[in-house]
């Protein structure tokens, strides 16, 4: 069965993103584990890694393909890694259930991608007194640094900003332009709307964001915001900016049923790489994304090897 699900994930993994970006990084912080020296040796003497891992949900085709490039390495190495998964259905009390069992279950380590960046104090300490360390995966949390021992993932930041330029490009860099933000308080929508806004303010005085609403990541919301904002809109917009491509999706649906020509009538610029917008550019109904590589199950899982031997980590 294991086998079975492992070619399965393969398959998924190729369907679900194409990784374009110059690759994840890591950030330094201070290691997070309160575990003696001691400790980490007899942790590195068990033959398994023991690691439990807090997936957001499945609200994206990025999300799953980060999801089967975890699943898909544990699935390789199930001689040597015993792989604990939750999917928390878009939920924080859902992922914070789930690292208080991973707990309990006394895990070597813990990998989490953050729903939203704040409320983690409590539970991320209950790990640092279990002399568990935790590897943020994708997305940050607001914490001390001595709450975990690395963040795994790409420049947010950099993304956006990104974004405005292409999307600069586009509109000779002068036009009206609505916003479909990630979930709220999410670090990636955060961090993607600053980039964003900020680099127009910098270098784009003429790009105006005339709107901004959260669409949740999902491409069923992403489609009923951009509705909103044609009935509200109309002819005045210019280019949509969307914090991940499934919102994208959704909003071109949008566009094609209210008679306009996504990509023409109105520019998109998009963030991540999933099969589907590439599909959408074929089709000359979307024009840039920018590449976010969701493929981090190899680097999650020598990180965590690593951590459980008692070895430091960037």
């Amino acid at each position: 069965m294991k086998r079975v699900i492992a070619a399965i994930l393969t398959v998924c993994i190729a369907s679900l993103a194409l990784g374009g970006c110059a690759g994840a990084t890591t950030e330094k912080t201070t290691p997070a584990a309160t575990q003696s020296k001691a400790e980490a040796v007899s942790k590195a003497g068990n033959k398994k890694l023991t690691v439990g891992f807090a997936q957001i949900g499945q609200e994206s085709g990025w999300r799953d393909a980060e999801t089967a490039s975890i699943q898909f390495y544990a699935g390789q190495h199930v001689d040597t890694i015993d792989f604990k998964f939750a999917d928390a259905q878009q939920k924080q009390e859902n992922q914070i259930k789930a690292i208080k069992s991973f707990i309990e279950m006394g895990v070597d380590v813990i990998g989490l991608a953050p729903v939203v960046e704040t409320g983690w104090d409590a539970v991320f300490t209950e790990a640092k007194d279990a002399g568990i360390p935790i590897v943020l995966v994708d997305r940050k949390a607001k914490v001390s640094d001595d709450l975990y021992s690395t963040f795994i993932g790409s420049d947010f930041i950099t993304e956006g900003q990104n974004a405005a330029d292409e999307l600069a490009k586009l509109l000779n860099n002068k036009g009206n332009v609505v916003e479909l933000e990630g979930t709220v308080g999410a670090s990636a929508a955060n961090d993607r709307k600053k980039g964003f806004d900020d680099q127009l303010a910098a270098k784009y005085p003429d790009m105006k964001v005339i709107a901004s609403q959260t669409g949740d990541f999902t491409r069923a919301k992403g489609k009923e915001v951009m509705e909103s904002f044609l009935k509200t809109y109309g002819n005045k917009i210019n280019a949509v900016y969307a914090h991940n491509d499934d919102m994208m999706l959704g909003a071109i649906e949008a566009m094609k049923e209210a008679g306009m020509k996504p990509g023409k009538d109105i520019k998109t610029v998009s963030c991540d790489g999933v099969k589907g917008i590439f599909q959408a550019m074929v089709d000359g109904e979307a024009n840039v994304t920018v590449e976010c590589n969701p493929l981090l199950g190899p680097q999650f899982f020598e990180t965590c090897q690593k951590l459980k031997a008692g070895e430091s980590v960037e």
